[in-house]
């Protein structure tokens, strides 16, 4: 019999959600999905130091150059390094500390993209990952018009995915471990199997996307355990962890298919008009768990950010 991940693979596009090329390597996923914490993870193994140390030679010579330049190169490194390893994109993120600056996320956007094109890989390898505020959501509207594609992450809301798909974005990530976390604290108990709101959130979403018939697939993301997984089979896209991945690889026995366009778990509601800012920002605000685990996402993924920037600095004196 099939192993749970090889069956997984044959309903789902499989993902991995690491920056560590060596697990990439073992574990064969269509596509890859990096974020601040896992290039500064990656960035501290001794195996990535000449991923670093080519990023930080290729500006010695340039006065003008910043360490914010020094770590987009790395983030491209980084991508270009896990492409030679997987057949599909690679998701790379935008500076979360541009979260709420719409123009400034289009031109790092833009930036990434050309910094991919000089190492000699198409746009079209590439998902450029934005955070889902209104203002990321917009620029990367702007950025899907250019034929840029982008990934936004972060999402925790239908209101978050329902601006998504109206902006035509490629690709949502609504987050599942994270929204379990919250209610667990919240709540003060566990959740299992299809009760678990993280997959809940997910269900519906990837629901009212197939009966509203939305061109913007959905990428379940932030697996704290294989059951999340299990009960989004079938899902358009899940990334996962090499731990998680490595789990499913190890296990046997009959995987059902959760989701499927033709058979939607959920009553999804009718197709919404389109969001407008103060309509967005208002159902968002009214959801605790979406308002605080988007701020709380921001805020750590910066923070990681400024480690690497701090890493890269002490590495170029």
């Amino acid at each position: 019999m099939m192993n749970l991940l090889e069956q997984l693979k044959q309903v789902t596009t499989v993902v991995a959600d690491s920056g560590d090329v060596d697990s990439i390597k073992a574990l064969n996923p269509v596509d890859a999905t990096t974020n601040p914490s896992l290039i500064l993870q990656a960035a501290k193994l001794p195996q990535y130091q000449h991923l670093i140390n080519d990023a930080i030679a290729r500006f010695a010579d340039k006065d003008n150059a910043t360490i914010d330049d020094i770590c987009d190169q790395l983030i491209v490194n980084f991508g270009c390094e896990i492409l030679k390893h997987v057949p599909g994109r690679i998701s790379s993120e935008v500076d979360a500390r541009l979260s709420f600056d719409t123009q400034a996320s289009i031109e790092k956007g833009r930036k990434l993209i050309s910094l991919y094109q000089e190492a000699g890989i198409k746009k079209e390898r590439v998902l450029i990952k934005l955070a889902a505020t209104w203002q990321g959501i917009k620029a990367a509207e702007q950025l899907e018009k250019e034929g840029i594609a982008c990934n936004l992450t972060l999402l925790f809301s239908m209101t978050q995915a329902i601006a998504c798909a109206e902006a035509n974005i490629t690709l949502i990530s609504p987050f599942v471990g994270r929204i379990l976390d919250w209610y667990k604290k919240t709540e003060g108990r566990d959740f299992e199997g299809s009760d678990d709101p993280g997959v809940q959130s997910v269900t519906a979403i990837y629901d009212y996307f197939k009966q509203n018939n939305y061109n913007t697939v959905v990428m379940g993301a932030s697996f704290r355990n294989t059951s999340e997984i299990i009960e989004l089979a079938g899902c358009d896209l899940l990334t996962i962890s090499p731990a998680l991945l490595s789990e499913l690889q190890a296990t046997t026995g009959k995987l059902t298919i959760k989701l499927s366009p033709e058979n939607p778990s959920t009553n999804p509601p009718s197709k919404q008009a389109p969001l407008d800012q103060k309509t967005f920002d208002w159902q968002l605000n009214e959801n605790a768990m979406a308002t605080e685990k988007l701020s709380e996402g921001i805020r750590n993924f910066a923070k990681d950010q400024l480690i690497l920037e701090e890493l890269v600095r002490s590495l170029s004196k």
